[in-house]
């Protein structure tokens, strides 16, 4: 009985004076973002603001960037010890693969899935383009050079064996729809959510229609290839009557250095996929509405840290060989 008492009596002492295995350890965490006004931007804010919060002993700083190829990179270096990256960036720079660079950035690990950016190839609809090998000689715009949309275009377009055969321009989205309003291109190309402003506005003055670009994909062997994943726009995303779009998308993946603590990792997910830290990811945007337990590590390219793996076991979540750490 005095054994107990005593016991009980260190255990209080230890409390108090915050010593021993119940004291938490005190973390400054910087977490790689992209360029100012982006959605890469207005998660990692979010999250710096909402992970403190919850958990007073971490301190957070968003840190903007290039985007995804530059979150691979600092993430790998740990100059960011978390960053946002494109599941197809991650998977590349993991191998020695990305363009013009043959590095392997392989101390990057997946935590879990946020919000995926579907290509979406828009046509009119009496222009007779009903596959991705119909815009043969056709005038395409394909995003701002550098962009994200434009190197997932070139990607596709050269692994279908299209590339060479049709006359690519490098337009932002709302510059391509003025541009296609105008009759001046047949085609634009975007990488993002939908719907999105610069589709709609095309809309407005021509009847429009998405090209089925998933459909070659799987004919080609494309997600062999590269880590996009397949998935469908709805029907009557931009206007009643039109059908469902197979097409794919890169996934926005909450990557981190292999050598953060596990128990740090382990926390940071328990706070923002709890119910509370879902909801305030989407108050900050409605995109980030896909970051879900369902969704879990969907589309995920590296193997996962062991902080997350130990999360995502407890939600009930098999994970597979090819990601485990």
């Amino acid at each position: 009985m005095r054994s107990k008492w005593v016991f009980s009596v260190i255990l209080m002492a230890a409390l108090a004076v915050g010593i021993g295995p119940v004291a938490a350890a005190e973390y400054s965490i910087k977490i790689g973002g992209g360029p100012t006004g982006g959605t890469f931007n207005t998660f990692t804010n979010a999250m710096a603001v909402y992970v403190p919060k919850v958990n007073p002993n971490i301190k957070a700083t968003s840190v903007g960037s290039g985007g995804s190829v530059e979150n691979v990179k600092r993430v790998h270096s740990r100059e960011s010890d978390f960053g946002l990256c494109y599941a197809v960036d991650s998977d590349l720079g993991f191998k020695g693969q990305l363009p013009q660079d043959s590095q392997k950035y392989n101390n990057i690990r997946s935590m879990g899935y946020l919000y995926g950016a579907p290509a979406q190839l828009v046509v009119r609809t009496d222009a007779g383009i009903k596959s991705a090998v119909d815009l043969k000689g056709k005038r395409v715009a394909l995003g701002n050079a550098g962009s994200g949309a434009a190197a997932s275009a070139e990607r596709f377009f050269r692994h279908i064996g299209l590339w060479d055969n049709f006359n690519p321009s490098f337009l932002g989205y709302s510059a391509a729809a003025s541009n296609f309003q105008d009759g001046k291109i047949d085609a634009f190309w975007v990488l993002v959510g939908y719907p999105n402003r610069s589709v709609i506005e095309a809309a407005v003055q021509v009847k429009i229609g998405l090209v089925d670009v998933g459909v070659d994909a799987e004919k080609t062997g494309f997600y062999k290839a590269y880590a996009y994943s397949p998935t469908v726009i709805p029907a009557g995303t931009y206007g009643k009557g039109m059908p469902e779009c197979k097409t794919f998308q890169d996934s926005t993946i909450l990557t981190v250095n292999k050598d953060v603590p596990e128990d740090l990792v382990y926390t940071i997910m328990k706070t923002l996929w709890s119910k509370e830290g879902m909801q305030a990811m989407v108050t900050a945007k409605k995109t980030f509405k896909e970051m879900t337990l369902e969704n879990a590590f969907k589309g995920a390219s590296v193997p996962l840290h062991p902080g997350a793996v130990k999360f995502w076991k407890e939600q009930g979540k098999t994970i597979p060989d090819h990601l485990m750490p």
